[in-house]
C-alpha cells in the first residue's frame, strides 16, 4: 500500500504557525500524522510540501518517507494530489491520500481502512465515513490514479468520488478520528483539553 500525505497547504486559519508544526502529543502534527499511517500498514509514503517547506522538510528526516514539493500549493488542494499520485509511480496495490492535519488518526484506523479496501470488491474507491460524515484518508485503486492524471488539473479526488458513485464504496466507521482535523488555535485547544 502507498500513500500520499497532503502537507503543503497555508495553514491560514491556524494564524502565524504553521499547524503542521504544532505539537500533538509530543510530536509535530506532520511527524505523527507520517508515523499513524507507516504503523498503520502504509509501504510506501510520499508527502506533499509546498507553504513552508523548509519548516516542514526537516522535521519528516527521522522518518521512512520520500517527499516532493508542489510548486503550485497556492492553488489548492487538487493540485497537490496531482502532484503527489504523479511523483509517486510505481505499481502500487492501493493509494490512500490522506491530510497531514488529522491530529486523532491512530495506526488501528489506518489499517481497518485498508483492510476494508482489500475487501472492495468492484469499486475503485473506498471512502471512511462516520455518522454519515465523510472522512479521510481515502483509498483508491491505480485505475482512479490513472484517470485523476488524464483528466489535467480539472479533478481531483472530490471530483471523481461525485462524477463516479458507482466506483464509490462508503464504509461506516466506528472510530470519529476519520473525521477530526486540527485547523483553528481553538480546535487545537479542544484537543489539548481532551487530552488532559
Amino acid at each position: 500500500m502507498a500513500a500520499v500525505l497532503l502537507a503543503a497547504g497555508e495553514s491560514r486559519r491556524m494564524g502565524a504557525t504553521n499547524k503542521l508544526a504544532l505539537e500533538v502529543a509530543g510530536e509535530p502534527l506532520v511527524c505523527r500524522t507520517a508515523r499513524v499511517l507507516l504503523e498503520g500498514g502504509v509501504d510506501d509514503l510520499l508527502v506533499v510540501l509546498g507553504h513552508e517547506a523548509q519548516v516542514i522538510l526537516p522535521l519528516l528526516h527521522h522518518l521512512p518517507v520520500r517527499t516532493t514539493i508542489n510548486l503550485r500549493y497556492t492553488e489548492g488542494q487538487m493540485s497537490s494530489v496531482h502532484c503527489g499520485l504523479q511523483a509517486l509511480g510505481g505499481h502500487p496495490e492501493g493509494i490512500l491520500i490522506a491530510l497531514a492535519d488529522q491530529p486523532t488518526l491512530q495506526p488501528h484506523d489506518v489499517a481497518r481502512l485498508i483492510r476494508c479496501y482489500r475487501e472492495r470488491g468492484h469499486y475503485g474507491i473506498v471512502v471512511p465515513t462516520h455518522q454519515g460524515q465523510r472522512g479521510n484518508p481515502i483509498a483508491l485503486d491505480p485505475l482512479q490514479r490513472d484517470e485523476i492524471l488524464g483528466s489535467g488539473s480539472n479533478i481531483g479526488c472530490r471530483r471523481l468520488i461525485q462524477r463516479n458513485p458507482e466506483r464509490v464504496k462508503a464504509v461506516e466507521m466506528a472510530s470519529p478520528n476519520f473525521v477530526i482535523d486540527m485547523d483553528t488555535p481553538e480546535d487545537r485547544a479542544l484537543l489539548l483539553e481532551a487530552a488532559s
